[in-house]
C-alpha cells in the first residue's frame, strides 16, 4: 500500500476546494509591474514567487509623516513573523520628484532599519493595478494569493496582527505564543493645520494656494512681500521664489522666508538643498524657536535655532505643547527648496 500519494492527494484536494471557496469573494492579489529599483531583494522579486507565505504590501513614500509613523510596526513585524511564513514588500511610490531617486530611497531605507524587500514603483504602474489612491495601505496576502484584508492609513496596528496571526495559521503555524507588538501609537488626536503643499500641482488642485497677492504662478520668479495680516493655514512667502510644480524654490540670497499661522504639536517640512547643505532660521512667534519647542532636527547656536537641510527628506521643525503659533522659517541660499508642511 503506498501511503504518502494518497495523503498528498487528500491534501491537494483539499486545498483545492479551498481556493475555489475563495474564489468570487476574494481579489487575487495583482502582480508587481513597472518596479525600477529594488532594495533588500533580486530583481525579478514576483508576488507569484511567494504562494505558500503571507505577503504585506505596504503602499509608501519616504517623506510622508504618514508613512514613517507606521515604519517601527512593520519593521517589527517582519522581524517577529519572517521565520514563521510572512514576507514584507514595500511598494515605494513616490510623491515628489526626488522620492524617485534610487539613493534617496536607499538612504531612508537605511534610517528607519528596514529589512524587508522594497521596490520602486516610480511610475504608479504596481500602484495603478491595486487600484490604491493612498499613502499608507496595507494589503495582506495569503498562501493562495487572495487579499484577504486592507488598511488606509495609519492605526488598527493590533487589528492588522491579528489578521498577520490568522493568516500565518492557516499555513499551519502556532501563533498562540505571539503576543502582539507593544510600540506607542502616536496619531493626531486633536485638530491641526492640515497637510499643506507648495508646488502648483499639488496646491492648486486643493485649494491651497499662498496667501501673498501674486499667488503661485506656474514657472514664474514673484518678489513676495508678506500682508500685516496672517490668515491661518496658509503659506506666505517673503522675497524672491520660483513656482515648480512639486515645490517652490527659493531666489533670493539676501533672504527668503516662509510664515505659516498653525495649529498643530509638531511641524515638519519637506525640503531640499540639492546637495549643498544650508542653514535654515527657525522662529515661532518672532523669536527664536526655544529648546523645549524644538524638533528632532534643531540645532542651536547662541540662541539662534536652525536646521541645516542638506538632503531631500522630512525635517522635524517645531515639536511643542499643542496650540496655534506663527512659524517663520528664513535662508540665504538660492539652492532651497520645499515641497511641503506636514503636522501632528
Amino acid at each position: 500500500m503506498r501511503i504518502k500519494p494518497v495523503i498528498k492527494n487528500t491534501l491537494d484536494n483539499k486545498n483545492a476546494k479551498e481556493v475555489a471557496l475563495k474564489d468570487g469573494k476574494y481579489q487575487k492579489a495583482p502582480e508587481l509591474t513597472g518596479i525600477k529599483g529594488h532594495i533588500n531583494t533580486k530583481e525579478g522579486l514576483k508576488i507569484s514567487e511567494l504562494k505558500g507565505k503571507v505577503v504585506l504590501v505596504d503602499f509608501w513614500t519616504y517623506s510622508c509623516i504618514n508613512c514613517i509613523r507606521t515604519l517601527p510596526f512593520l519593521t517589527e513585524w517582519y522581524v517577529k513573523y519572517k521565520d514563521r511564513g510572512l514576507e514584507i514588500i514595500g511598494v515605494h511610490t513616490p510623491e515628489f520628484d526626488f522620492e524617485k531617486d534610487y539613493n534617496n530611497v536607499l538612504n531612508a531605507v537605511k534610517k528607519h532599519n528596514i529589512k524587508y524587500p522594497v521596490v520602486q514603483d516610480n511610475d504608479y504602474a504596481t500602484w495603478a493595478v491595486y487600484k490604491n489612491r493612498y499613502w499608507p495601505h496595507k494589503y495582506l496576502i495569503d498562501k493562495d494569493g487572495y487579499i484577504r484584508y486592507d488598511h488606509v492609513g495609519e492605526g488598527a496596528y493590533d487589528e492588522t496582527e491579528e489578521k498577520i496571526k490568522e493568516l500565518l495559521a492557516e499555513l499551519g503555524n502556532g501563533m498562540s505564543d505571539m503576543p502582539n507588538v507593544k510600540l506607542e501609537d502616536k496619531p493626531p488626536q486633536l485638530k491641526q493645520t492640515p497637510e499643506l503643499y507648495a508646488g502648483f500641482n499639488f496646491a492648486l488642485p486643493r485649494g491651497q494656494n499662498i496667501g501673498n497677492k501674486n499667488g503661485l504662478q506656474p514657472n514664474k520668479i514673484i518678489n513676495y512681500k508678506s500682508p500685516k495680516n496672517i490668515e491661518e493655514d496658509i503659506i506666505y512667502l517673503e522675497g524672491k521664489w520660483k513656482s515648480n510644480s512639486d515645490n517652490l524654490l527659493a531666489q533670493d540670497e539676501n533672504e527668503s522666508s516662509i510664515v505659516l499661522n498653525f495649529i498643530a504639536g509638531s511641524v515638519n517640512i519637506v525640503a531640499d538643498s540639492f546637495g549643498q547643505p544650508l542653514k535654515l532660521n527657525v522662529h515661532i512667534n518672532n523669536e527664536p524657536l526655544k529648546n523645549e519647542m524644538a524638533g528632532s532636527d534643531i540645532l542651536f547656536e547662541d540662541n539662534n535655532a536652525y536646521i541645516i537641510i542638506d538632503e531631500p527628506r522630512l525635517y522635524n521643525v517645531f515639536n511643542g505643547k499643542y496650540g496655534r503659533y506663527i512659524l517663520k522659517v528664513t535662508t540665504q541660499s538660492k539652492d532651497f527648496s520645499f515641497n511641503a508642511f506636514t503636522f501632528g
